[in-house]
């Protein structure tokens, strides 16, 4: 077999990676385009141009320094999305404090497992959001973390004495801290789900995330002075590296609609603002395509912006840019461990690669499908695990062993990534004759039927054929004859009649293999999701077990 018909793949290296730290090249960002506005913070009426928001990043990083934290120190962010997220973002990086991310869903076991696993000094977090009581849940847990030596709650006092304290500290102290930075520096921990049950820090250094961030925004020709408007969580590589760090390397402009995911208050935020781009999973997409009001706003700034995290319904795609104006809309493919991006569709590619791709590998970024079991690089055409290689691999999951050795490397489990550097991602994907790929499913989510290999992700695209269905999701549940029978949780369209499985079987006959076609259907109002807009699938098939007492 030739080398071009194996499932390899190695992205453009025409645009050279960037090899400073994060700080310096906000610096150089700022001092470019001064007066161009860097962060919109439209739910706290906050406007920063570039020059105001290096300022102040200067005295937040400047009385961490005061507070006493030290390169390498963890701090810890726990709030929704807003304007001192991303000031804490930058001021951590320019002082080579490590920023530890942590989810606002997380309750009290969590947030105690992640505060003593990554052992962070210092916890930055809100009040309050939404019914979360942040301060009461930091209050139960502190005395159980014996690393924990400073809080600051934001929109108190706390945050005007963490300010003050940069009086404490020189400008010139300030840049000999940036002087002694390294980019391959770690500078991000991402807390991602972990198959033990108990998440697995990812590490991320600067080189990591401002590239990865440079490139998915190059990849949709994001300019200065272009404003793009960040639904999706900063605590997820999502907001803070493709949105932020995507913004901030090209001298573009972060809106921030509001604190947590609300349509109605994005589309506003697009029309407001006369945004270029907006991002979201598919499930944000659906969620403003379906608001009431949808075809009342403006949105004929917008002109890109980038899907991921889920797999894009074709119907959602055609209305980005029909309805949306987004003609340059990308899809893009990865996971936390690869900083995240691996693989993105170009702004001119069809509306087919659009929708029936993850796209093609990132600039110097390596990609290959192979055997599971073998290893082998598979043909292309064949489903395979997708492995990546390159900058954007993690540096690896924390483990905060620093008593095994003063090396930083034994603080790392390089778990999932092989002894030649590439990330085993543990999705099933085809790569064509192209050079694209498309993932099919989760290695551990395809179904086995009768000895037949069937993928969710091709009856999910079917399902939503169906005039009545707005989503779908597909699982396997345990038979006894087959080993494994197709279970379709469906939404309906607002006003349309619940489908039940006869009604599904009818629609499918003819049109799918018997042994694809759903043999249980459930309809649902919402899915179980995590707070990223990933479903659950590990939820749903317990809950359907436990429905068709299987």
């Amino acid at each position: 077999m030739t080398a071009t018909t194996l499932s390899y793949d190695a992205g453009p290296t025409d645009t050279p990676i960037l090899e400073e730290t994060i700080g310096v090249n906000f610096v150089q960002t700022a001092a470019t385009y001064p007066d161009v506005e860097a962060l919109v913070d439209v739910a706290q009426g906050l406007r920063y141009t570039y020059a105001e928001l290096d300022a102040e990043i200067d005295i937040v990083a400047r009385g961490l320094m005061g507070l006493g934290v030290e390169k390498g120190d963890r701090v810890g962010m726990w709030a929704p999305n807003c304007a001192e997220w991303v000031i804490v973002q930058y001021a951590t990086a320019k002082i080579g404090a490590i920023l530890v991310n942590i989810n606002p869903a997380y309750r009290t076991h969590e947030l105690a497992y992640v505060l003593n696993q990554s052992g962070v000094s210092t916890l930055i977090s809100a009040r309050e959001f939404k019914t979360s009581d942040y301060r009461a849940m930091v209050d139960e847990v502190a005395s159980g973390v014996d690393s924990l030596a400073n809080v600051v709650f934001l929109g108190t006092a706390d945050w005007e004495a963490l300010r003050a304290r940069a009086d404490e500290v020189t400008p010139a102290q300030l840049a000999e801290r940036m002087a002694g930075l390294a980019n391959t520096d770690p500078i991000n921990i991402q807390y991602t789900s972990g198959t033990t049950g108990f998440p697995k820090g990812a590490t991320l250094s600067h080189r990591n995330i401002l590239n990865n961030g440079y490139f998915v925004t190059g990849l949709i020709d994001l300019r200065p002075g272009d404003r793009l408007c960040i639904p999706v969580p900063f605590y997820h590589c999502f907001g803070m590296v493709m949105g932020n760090l995507g913004c901030t390397t090209h001298g573009a402009t972060i809106v921030i609609p509001a604190p947590g995911f609300d349509p109605g208050l994005t589309l506003s935020a697009v029309q407001s603002e006369r945004c270029t781009g907006v991002y979201g999973v598919p499930t944000m997409f659906i969620a403003m395509q379906s608001h009431p009001d949808f075809a009342e706003y403006d949105l004929s700034s917008l002109r890109t912006g980038i899907m991921a995290g889920a797999v894009c319904p074709v119907e959602v795609m055609k209305r980005c840019v029909a309805d949306m104006h987004m003609s340059e809309v990308s899809i893009a493919y990865g996971m936390t461990e690869t900083s995240p991006v691996s693989c993105q569709t170009r702004r001119d590619d069809d509306l087919e690669r659009r929708t029936s791709s993850i796209g093609r590998a990132h600039p110097h970024v390596e990609v290959k499908i192979v055997d599971p079991d073998t290893g082998a690089v598979v043909a292309r055409g064949e489903p395979g695990e997708f492995c990546t290689r390159g900058y954007s691999v993690m540096l690896g999951y924390w483990r905060d062993d620093e008593k095994t050795s003063a090396d930083a490397r034994s603080r790392y489990n390089r778990e999932a990534i092989d002894s030649d550097g590439w990330m085993h991602t543990g999705d099933l994907a085809v790569m064509g004759q192209d050079g694209y790929c498309n993932v099919v499913g989760r290695i551990k989510d395809m179904v086995i039927r009768g000895g037949e290999n069937v993928y969710p992700r091709e009856i999910e695209e079917f399902l939503y054929t169906h005039p009545d269905i707005e989503d779908a999701q597909v699982i396997g549940v345990p038979d006894a004859k087959y080993g494994e029978e197709i279970c379709a949780w469906i939404r309906m369209r607002p006003g349309r009649a619940p489908l039940d499985a006869a009604a599904v079987r009818a629609f499918a006959s003819g049109k799918l293999a018997h042994y694809k076609i759903p043999r249980y259907v459930h309809v649902v109002a919402e899915f179980p999701m995590t707070v990223t807009g990933k479903v659950r699938k590990v939820d749903m098939r317990e809950e359907s077990v436990r429905l068709l007492g299987l």
